[in-house]
């Protein structure tokens, strides 16, 4: 783990993933995860997905106001088969699998598109949506981000802020500090545990017309 102006940067290899865990290491980031390969197939199925701009999503609007208008899709089963594939990583499955009572195993990606002035307010990822069938809505327990755009610059902005709660008692509004301030970079992969306040940083105009592109959600398990 190194530091950087002051945050905490959890950067690894793909070679350190063998030996790391979630539950002392919560916030993971692994540059060049995916190959040039891997991120042009990925690339060219966004191109064929059918999108949906935020104003198309009034809910997740209503959830998330003053965030631009990024788009949203999803990922067809072939490619959702390929990009499991390259997270079958035993830091996951060790994470995971210890909590108790597991009835259910649950995945839940989109692909995401935020282009100049689009942003994610902050927020902790606990609204597990709503129940099924009389039971309860599964937990999100780990978060992915992974990163497709074949370029991106520093002062294009769209960073992941990740933060800590300063005090542990609760209050009406969190208090909360800065921990990791996390840069785009084409091809690296971003895992986190859940609950954990983070938010994107708006997408600057002088990224022009390129956009943030990635692919994220949740591993989740479900309990009685």
């Amino acid at each position: 783990m190194k530091k950087q102006e002051g945050l905490l940067q959890s950067v690894m290899t793909i070679e350190d993933l063998s030996a790391v865990s979630l539950h002392t290491n919560p916030v993971l980031v692994i540059e060049d995860f995916w190959s040039p390969g891997e991120r042009q197939y990925f690339r060219e199925a966004m191109t064929n997905a059918a999108w949906r701009s935020l104003d198309e999503l009034p809910n997740v609007r209503e959830d998330f106001p003053q965030s631009g208008n990024w788009a949203k899709a999803d990922i067809a089963p072939l490619e959702g088969q390929r990009f499991l594939a390259r997270l079958q990583l035993p830091c996951i499955q060790e994470y995971i699998e210890s909590f108790p009572h597991i009835i259910g195993r649950h995945l839940g990606f989109s692909y995401y598109s935020y282009a100049a002035g689009d942003c994610l307010p902050t927020h902790d990822d606990t609204d597990q949506g709503r129940p099924t069938g009389g039971r309860r809505a599964p937990l999100r327990r780990i978060a992915v981000v992974a990163y497709f755009h074949e370029e991106w610059r520093p002062d294009w902005g769209g960073e992941l802020i990740i933060y800590a709660q300063r005090h542990e008692e609760k209050t009406s509004s969190a208090d909360l500090v800065p921990t990791h301030c996390i840069e785009p970079r084409p091809g690296s992969l971003v895992l986190f545990t859940v609950p954990r306040f983070h938010r994107v940083c708006r997408v600057d105009s002088t990224a022009g017309q390129h956009r943030r592109l990635s692919i994220a959600g949740w591993f989740m398990t479900e309990h009685a």
